[in-house]
């Protein structure tokens, strides 16, 4: 969530929902989102919420579209998928058009769209967005954090791998089923990562960025028992722990750790300077491990809702 929250009168803008975006419509708001992106130093849309951009009609997903006149200024997407969770959604304007109360517009038009049960992302937890949030009467709810640490000077020994356990790299197309059945069961509490399908995998396969000998997968005979999901950002030099899971039943004994060590000694290994993940502020365990690896925290992204 980027934006603002002054309104001024006379602006003439219009807001249009679409559950599908038309490529030329899809490469505006992918252009949006690069203008904002240069200008608040991240992306306002998630990478989940980029990808639901192309590729057709999405269950429970919609784009909100704002212009004044012929230009598009604003943007924003809704999802609704989760049983249990309210909607959640992300928005941004175009850092040439805040201050003309745009975003408080998109704000509200995403609170008529999901029945005022409403989850916002605020990427970085600008003060602007923190200030659209409480205008919008939405509280904090939950603190992702980002934490990063330097690769050149991280002394990682061997991985102590269970008695047992195996690794091996992902094989596309004969490891998608239990990849995403072990994730799903890994990630339940989890409502973005647990919920991915075919479709999702797919998408991310499809980036440019997909390495599968950067994923990996380890096995007690033929069971997979966890994986360790890393991911090149090639042009900042960064190296990803993209995902991290262990099967419930499969938890102790180093797994996790030693999963860690690999994925960490690959992206060294590629002449990368900096690790980065993102892991939930509550989440105090994982938390520690990473602190105790060296990470700190590099930057915070918030998520606001409405009173349940």
């Amino acid at each position: 969530m980027t934006s603002d929250d002054t309104a001024r009168p006379g602006s003439s803008r219009s807001i249009e929902t679409h559950s599908s975006l038309s490529p030329d419509r899809t490469e505006a708001v992918l252009g949006l989102l690069a203008e904002a992106a240069r200008s608040d130093g991240q992306q306002a849309v998630s990478e989940q919420g980029r990808l639901q951009l192309r590729g057709g009609p999405r269950a429970g997903v919609s784009h909100l579209l704002l212009s004044v006149g012929d230009e598009l200024v604003g943007y924003a997407q809704l999802e609704d998928t989760d049983p249990v969770e309210a909607p959640a959604a992300e928005l941004v304007v175009h850092p040439a058009h805040r201050g003309h109360g745009h975003g408080r517009a998109l704000g509200s038009a995403l609170l008529a769209a999901s029945g005022k049960r409403l989850r916002v992302w605020a990427h970085g937890g600008h003060s602007a967005a923190r200030h659209l949030a409480q205008v919008l009467g939405l509280t904090l709810f939950r603190e992702l954090r980002q934490m990063r640490r330097p690769l050149a000077d991280m002394d990682l020994p061997e991985p102590v791998l269970p008695e047992g356990v195996t690794v091996r790299a992902f094989v596309p197309g004969a490891d998608d089923g239990a990849w995403l059945a072990v994730n799903a069961a890994a990630f339940a509490h989890h409502p973005e990562q647990g919920s991915l399908t075919q479709r999702d995998l797919d998408d991310r396969k499809a980036e440019p960025w997909f390495d599968p000998e950067g994923f990996f997968l380890a096995f007690r005979g033929e069971e997979l028992v966890g994986f360790h999901w890393t991911k090149v950002h090639a042009e900042e030099g960064l190296g990803e722990v993209y995902v991290l899971g262990v099967r419930p039943g499969a938890q102790g004994g180093g797994l996790g750790k030693a999963l860690t060590t690999v994925g960490l000694r690959h992206l060294a290994g590629r002449g990368l300077a900096t690790a980065m993940l993102y892991v939930d502020a509550d989440n105090k365990a994982a938390v520690s491990v990473y602190e105790r690896l060296g990470f700190v925290t590099y930057e915070t992204d918030l998520m606001y809702r409405t009173e349940t």
